[in-house]
C-alpha cells in the first residue's frame, strides 16, 4: 500500500499537462508546452533563488550594506565620529556666539562698563561661569541632603583603636542623657520617634538578641577590632543571634513606649572596647 501511494504521488507530480495557445480565428495551435507540477515547482524555486542572489549582490556590493547592523566599514564609522565632533564644536561655538552677543547688548545698554583691560572673550568666560553658578533651589536641596546625611552617618574616628572604622549614628533623635559611668550609665540615651529605625553602628555579628525585664528588647553586636555595641529599650528586633549585619543596616525599631513611666521612647546606646565602656561621643557624631 505504501509503495502504491508513493508511486501514485510521484506519478501525480510528474504527470505532464499540455499548455496550448490556439488562434481564435483559425483554431490553429500556435504554441504548445508540456509542463508538470514538478516543473512548475522547480521554476518557482529557481526564480526565488535568483531574486535572493540579486538582492544579496546589490546589498553587498553597494553602499546599502552600511545600513545593516555589523556591516559598517571603518571609513564610514570614522566619518560618523568626525561629524559628531564637528557638531559638538559647532554647538559650543554657537553658545559662545550667543554669549558674545549678550555681552554686546549689555555694554550698549550700560549694564556692563567698558573696560580696556578685559576683552569681549574674557567677559564671555565670566558670563559662562555665572550661568554655571548654583541656583537657590540647588543650594536648598544641598543643605537639606547634607542635613539628612548628618543624622544618618557618623564621622571617622581618629583614635588608634578605631583606625579605619566608620561609625554610623544608631538612630535619629536628640541626646537626652550623656555618658556617665560614675552613675553606672555606660552609654547615651537618644530620644526618638516611635518605630524609628535603629541602625548597626558597624559591620559585625549579632551576639545577643533578647528581651529583658529591665531594658526591654536588647541587641548586642560584636564588631572588628574588639568593639561591641549595645542597643537597649528597642520596640522590636529585626535580627537574631548569629546574624551578620552591615554598618547602617536596620537591626531594630524604637519602642512606642518606654518601660518606665514618665519617660519618652528612647534608645540607650553603648560602645564597649576590650571589656571597657567608652563614651560613644568619641566615635559617633550625635
Amino acid at each position: 500500500m505504501k509503495k502504491r501511494k508513493r508511486k501514485a504521488f510521484w506519478h501525480n507530480i510528474k504527470f505532464k499537462y499540455k499548455l496550448t495557445i490556439i488562434n481564435e480565428n483559425t483554431l490553429e495551435e500556435v504554441v504548445g508546452i508540456h509542463v508538470s507540477k514538478l516543473n512548475g515547482l522547480s521554476v518557482l524555486l529557481s526564480a526565488c533563488v535568483i531574486i535572493f542572489l540579486i538582492a544579496a549582490a546589490i546589498i553587498i556590493f553597494t553602499p546599502l550594506r552600511n545600513y545593516l547592523p555589523g556591516y559598517m566599514d571603518s571609513q564610514t564609522r570614522s566619518r560618523m565620529v568626525t561629524n559628531a565632533l564637528r557638531a559638538d564644536s559647532l554647538e559650543a561655538a554657537l553658545n559662545r556666539q550667543k554669549l558674545y552677543l549678550m555681552n554686546i547688548q549689555d555694554i550698549l545698554s550700560g549694564q556692563v562698563k567698558v573696560d580696556t583691560v578685559k576683552s569681549i572673550d574674557s567677559l564671555t568666560d565670566v558670563r559662562a561661569e555665572t550661568l554655571m553658578e548654583r541656583t537657590k533651589e540647588e543650594e536648598e536641596f544641598r543643605k537639606k541632603y547634607e542635613e539628612q546625611e548628618r543624622y544618618n552617618l557618623t564621622a571617622v574616628s581618629e583614635s588608634k583603636e578605631a583606625a579605619g572604622l566608620i561609625f554610623y549614628r544608631p538612630t535619629r533623635g536628640v541626646m537626652s542623657t550623656n555618658f556617665n559611668p560614675e552613675q553606672l550609665h555606660f552609654g547615651v540615651d537618644l530620644t526618638a520617634s516611635p518605630n524609628e529605625n535603629i541602625l548597626a553602628a558597624l559591620d559585625g555579628t549579632v551576639i545577643l538578641s533578647t528581651y529583658t525585664a529591665e531594658s526591654g528588647y536588647v541587641i548586642q553586636i560584636q564588631h572588628p577590632q574588639d568593639f561591641v555595641t549595645v542597643y537597649k529599650h528597642c520596640g522590636s528586633l529585626m535580627k537574631k543571634t548569629g546574624d551578620k549585619v552591615k554598618g547602617g543596616e536596620v537591626i531594630a525599631l524604637v519602642g512606642t513606649s518606654d518601660h518606665k513611666e514618665g519617660e519618652a521612647p528612647h534608645l540607650h546606646f553603648e560602645v564597649w572596647h576590650k571589656g571597657t565602656a567608652i563614651n560613644p561621643e568619641k566615635y559617633v557624631v550625635f
